[in-house]
Parts: structure tokens; C-alpha cells; sequence
């Protein structure tokens, strides 16, 4: 089990685990990234510290995620969490497509996975929880990206890209990035300036459609239109801006902000990719435990790589292969969890924690 779990810690988090080790009333927010089908090697991990590590907790805990970030704290949210996990994760294995996915198709599949993991009486666990505070993020699109014929949503994913090489605030002001937040607790980083499209509270009414906004891929999927009780406009993938969410998360306020994370690397936006200037460092991490599968670990699932939403263009036609695959890293993953737990109840986790450059 060794080498399993990653342990990476920004300068105040490493201190912190440093001096007193790490216990759940420590923890101040969770964060879950956007990436589609690479959650799922994550499922082990999350189900633990939602399952076991967290329960019984008295303190208001933070979640914010975008896309599938959004969706996994969604269902960390639920009254029974490692149940939500596991609907989502079955329903999320168990798309199928005939030939190339259209975005009708695509938004069926995400409507069946919704009703799989989000049915009668979630939404108001999720919003009566005793302890979780679910928050999340989608973009608010100007422009040619608001529409969703193919070629107007090409010029502006160009246009988009363009604007995000000048400058991530340029960007900021074509893909407004909009919170969505659960009333009882506003977040603390609510009043940073990421959130160029402004705030709205989480109700019954509107929580199903901002996690569709918060995970509709361009091109895969349409713009979500009408989110009751937000600003007006069309709302895309999350991502698209904070695609592993990285800024001041907690404002001064005392704690560690614990990020699952399927890489080792926090990439700011989704055009940011394979930019190294583009990748956050400690100082913008500096509360942040990131806890990623290790290579070795990676090494070992089939085809020697976590799963990614290409699996369905790379296994087209072969879906028990895909499902195979994808319920395998689900399995395999359960060693993270356990992992996890025996590093935080040993106090081992002084020894096993890097700092963050």
C-alpha cells in the first residue's frame, strides 16, 4: 500500500501537518476539480474521508468544485455519502453512445445520471446538511460562445482562447465565472474577484440545472439557459476557467483547504493546459493539502493511465473494455482511501507530506 497516495502541502498546510499532524476539524473547505471521467480513480479516497473521516463532524465544512468537481460534491453533500458516490460513479460508467455523441445524446446521458444519483429528496439533504456546504461555479458566456451552433461556438472557443494567452482577467470578462452557494454559509472566498458573473444562493428550485451548467462541455454538450434565480445568460462548463480551481480560498480564515486531486498538478484554466506559467504554485496554495495518486499507483490500472472522457472516442465500440477499465480504477482506488486514513490516524502523514514549490 506504500506510495499509494501523494501528500503535497502549500507553506501554511505543511507547517500545520508539521507541528500537530491533521485531523477532520482542521479541514475548512474541500475542493474537487473539473475532468470528467478522472474522477472516478478518486472514488476510494472521497468515499473515506465523506464516509468515515468526516462523519460525526459539528463544523459547517466548504465544498467547491467545478464540472464533475461540482457533481462529486454534490454527492459528498448527501446524507449518506459513499451511496451518492457510488450511484454516480455507476451511472457515470454506464454511458453508452452509438457512433459519434451528439450533444442531445450527451445531455440525455447527463439528465439519467442526475435522476440516478440526484432523485427525489437529495436536493434538500444536500441543502440541509448538518455540516457540508456545497458551493460551485460555471461560466457565464458572451459573445459567439453563448451560442450553440457548431460554428459560432468555434469562433468563440477561438476568440475565448485568444483572450485567456493575453491574460486570464481578459478571459475573465468573455467567460464570467459565476458562484452558486449554499445560503446558510456564504463561502469565504466569495468576495475575491474570480467571480466576474456574480453570486447566486443554491435552491431546490435551481441546484439540478446549475451542476448541468457547471458541467456542460463546449461542443459536447449545449449551453444551460434559465438557471432560476440567476443572472441571466447561458452557463458552460466551469472549467473553462477554473479548471482545477486555485486562488485565496479561505481569505485569512484559519484552516487547510484538502484538494483530491488526480494530479500532482493544479492547472488553472482549461486553455491552460501545458503551460507551465499556467500551473499554481505554493504561494497561490499556500492552506492547500493536495492528495493525487502516486505514479506508481497510476502505473499499475490498465493501460497504464487513469480514465479520461477520450476513453469513448479511443474505446469506441468496445464499451465492456471502457467499463472494465473504468470499474477497475474504481476498485484500485479504495487503496487511496485506506491509504489516506492510516496516514492521518498513525500521524505517519509529518513524515509523508511534500511541500508544494
Amino acid at each position: 500500500m506504500a506510495g499509494d497516495l501523494v501528500f503535497l502541502a502549500g507553506h501554511r498546510a505543511y507547517e500545520r501537518i508539521q507541528s500537530q499532524g491533521l485531523s477532520p476539524d482542521d479541514v475548512s473547505m474541500v475542493v474537487g476539480a473539473s475532468g470528467a471521467a478522472k474522477w472516478l480513480v478518486l472514488h476510494g479516497l472521497e468515499s473515506a474521508l465523506f464516509g468515515q473521516w468526516f462523519a460525526g463532524r459539528k463544523k459547517p465544512l466548504h465544498l467547491f468544485g467545478t464540472s464533475i468537481g461540482s457533481w462529486k460534491s454534490a454527492a459528498a453533500a448527501q446524507d449518506d455519502p459513499v451511496a451518492g458516490f457510488d450511484r454516480l460513479a455507476h451511472a457515470y460508467i454506464h454511458q453508452y453512445y452509438e457512433g459519434k455523441a451528439t450533444p442531445r445524446q450527451v445531455a440525455d446521458e447527463a439528465d439519467r445520471i442526475m435522476d440516478a444519483y440526484l432523485g427525489p429528496g437529495k436536493v434538500e439533504e444536500i441543502l440541509s446538511h448538518p455540516y457540508c456546504r456545497l458551493h460551485l461555479s460555471a461560466v457565464r458566456c458572451r459573445g459567439p460562445l453563448a451560442l450553440d451552433h457548431p460554428l459560432a461556438m468555434a469562433a468563440g472557443l477561438v476568440a475565448a482562447w485568444g483572450a485567456n494567452r493575453i491574460s486570464r482577467d481578459l478571459f475573465r470578462k468573455q467567460c464570467r465565472p459565476t458562484l452558486f452557494y449554499d445560503p446558510r454559509d456564504v463561502p469565504p472566498f466569495s468576495k475575491n474577484d474570480e467571480f466576474e458573473g456574480g453570486m447566486a444562493a443554491l435552491t431546490p428550485e435551481n441546484l439540478r440545472q446549475a451542476l448541468l451548467g457547471s458541467g456542460s462541455i463546449p461542443y459536447v454538450m449545449d449551453g444551460i439557459r434559465e438557471i432560476p434565480g440567476a443572472p441571466e445568460g447561458v452557463y458552460r462548463d466551469g472549467g473553462l476557467f477554473h479548471y482545477h480551481p486555485a486562488f485565496d480560498f479561505l481569505r485569512g480564515e484559519e484552516g487547510i483547504v484538502l484538494y483530491p486531486h488526480f494530479y500532482s498538478e493544479v492547472t488553472l484554466g482549461w486553455f491552460d493546459k501545458n503551460r507551465p506559467e499556467r500551473m499554481a504554485d505554493g504561494a497561490l496554495l499556500s492552506d492547500v493539502l493536495l492528495l493525487s495518486p502516486s505514479p506508481s499507483f497510476v502505473a499499475e490500472l490498465p493501460f497504464g493511465r487513469i480514465p479520461d472522457r477520450r476513453d469513448f472516442d479511443r474505446l469506441s465500440g468496445r464499451d465492456g473494455e471502457r467499463v472494465a477499465f473504468w470499474e477497475k480504477s474504481v476498485a484500485e482506488g479504495r487503496r487511496l482511501g485506506d491509504q489516506f486514513l492510516e496516514a492521518v490516524a498513525s500521524g505517519k502523514i509529518r513524515d509523508m507530506v511534500r511541500r508544494i514549490a
